[in-house]
């Protein structure tokens, strides 16, 4: 079975001041939003909570996949839910019970993805692999910009690809279209980028780039 190739630009590399202009312009080419969202504790850095994630839900038909960068995602999976979630991404080093979150993000009838940093073990997801929606491995520490990817990490996908033939799995870190086909080959076949795209002249034209040397690697 091979699962669609699906781009999620990060919304955090766009232009604040003017995200739905910015949206608009991947609107007809991305598949789904990504939306990162940091406390400033499980993460260094902060970034924008439930307000932010409710307006652009608002302004975007694009599937809203939004990955919580928190310490404690169990007590906020309603307010995002509220705001127009369509899958919640959490993190397995964070603090709430891992199942019971899973639960209860299914709850509301979301999908629900895992999450985990670029030096995790794989063997801590590997329980909750037949549990969830996505797998989402970051190649790059969340919360800092500008880093160079992890190639462990990326050894890691086609581990997981084999654990879980059917499973969507997301990478996230560093993604372009130069390295997107590479990646694509090891099994990953959601991809977040951020600052490729939207720092780009023409994001529209960056995102179609993307999915065909993807989907051009995995046919190959």
């Amino acid at each position: 079975m091979t699962l669609p190739i699906k781009i999620s630009p990060s919304v955090l590399s766009a232009d604040c001041v003017a995200f739905g202009r910015d949206i608009a312009k991947i609107e007809n080419d991305a598949q789904w939003l990504h939306y990162d969202v940091m406390d400033g504790h499980f993460v260094p850095n902060i970034s924008y909570g439930v307000p932010v994630v409710k307006a652009l839900t608002k302004a975007t038909k694009l599937f809203a996949d939004v990955h919580l960068m928190i310490t404690d995602p169990l007590f906020y999976i309603e307010p995002f839910v509220k705001a127009g979630a369509e899958l919640i991404t959490f993190h397995v080093e964070a603090d709430s019970d891992i199942q019971e979150t899973i639960d209860r993000i299914h709850s509301f009838g979301i999908k629900c993805g895992l999450a985990l940093k670029p030096k995790t073990s794989i063997e801590a997801v590997m329980p909750y692999l037949d549990k969830i929606d996505m797998l989402l491995q970051m190649t790059v520490e969340p919360g800092f910009g500008g880093q160079a990817m992890v190639e462990d990490a990326i050894g890691n996908l086609a581990i997981l690809r084999k654990a879980a033939p059917n499973l969507d799995i997301q990478v996230d870190g560093g993604i372009n279209a130069d390295n997107i086909g590479r990646i694509a080959k090891e099994g990953a076949n959601i991809f977040v980028a951020g600052s490729a795209v939207f720092g780009a002249e023409d994001p529209a034209m960056i995102v179609r780039l993307m999915k065909e040397r993807a989907e051009e690697a995995i046919k190959g």
